[in-house]
């Protein structure tokens, strides 16, 4: 695939990592190695970024390693292994993150399930806020929720004609499923920069699927 110029907006190095990790337990190495070589990003097989929260990971090399995952397996392939690393990363390693943390407590497993999702949501979003230049808000509305990347690292500086961020959709699913206590939630993508929209927008319904 053509290169993507640099954005100079970074995730740290932990994100990135925990992702590539997430995306070889879906795939296997020689699943990663292929999808870093088609990303451009040889130089990381077998030399994942470092895990620290240094932010040093270009936002148009994670975008590649998406746009490699479709490329290699198609838009539908793409997808369905997309969201199955999102899962993964978060159950590797983001739920520990930040204003996460505390998500696993007793005080907040006990509380009614409108209001975990109403401190939960936001707190999800904050943890990328505060450790990279992903900016993530959260708005409330009567049945749903929306979740802005207002620069999304998953399709920067790429052009699509469907919404491809499926990897932050499969990190906000496992993220309300474990913030829920188990319950699935639908969340999808109505808004995606690269198609041309002003950012990447995902709504959630506050009621879980039966």
């Amino acid at each position: 695939m053509e290169p993507i110029p640099k954005s100079g907006l970074y995730y740290p190095n932990k994100l990135a990592r925990i992702t590539i990790l997430a995306l070889e337990e879906v795939m296997g190495k020689n699943g990663i190695n292929a999808i870093l070589n088609v990303a451009n990003l040889s130089h990381l097989i077998g030399n994942y970024p470092p895990d620290n929260l240094n932010r040093e990971f270009d936002f148009a090399d994670y975008s590649s390693i998406n746009g490699a995952l479709e490329e290699l397996y198609g838009p539908r392939g793409g997808r369905g292994l997309a969201k199955r690393a999102g899962r993964a990363a978060f159950a590797e390693g983001l739920r520990n993150f930040g204003a996460l943390s505390g998500a696993g407590d007793l005080a907040f497993k006990v509380l009614p399930l409108s209001a975990k999702l109403k401190i939960g949501l936001p707190a999800l979003a904050k943890v990328f806020t505060t450790f990279s230049d992903q900016y993530s808000t959260v708005e409330e509305f009567s049945t749903y929720y929306t979740y802005t990347m207002h620069k999304c690292p998953v399709c920067w500086g790429r052009k699509v004609e469907a919404p491809c961020c499926h990897v932050g959709a499969g990190v906000i699913e496992a993220g309300l499923k474990w913030l829920s206590g188990g319950n699935e939630f639908h969340v999808i993508q109505t808004d995606c920069r690269a198609m041309g929209h002003e950012k990447c927008i995902y709504k959630i319904d506050k009621e879980p699927k039966t």
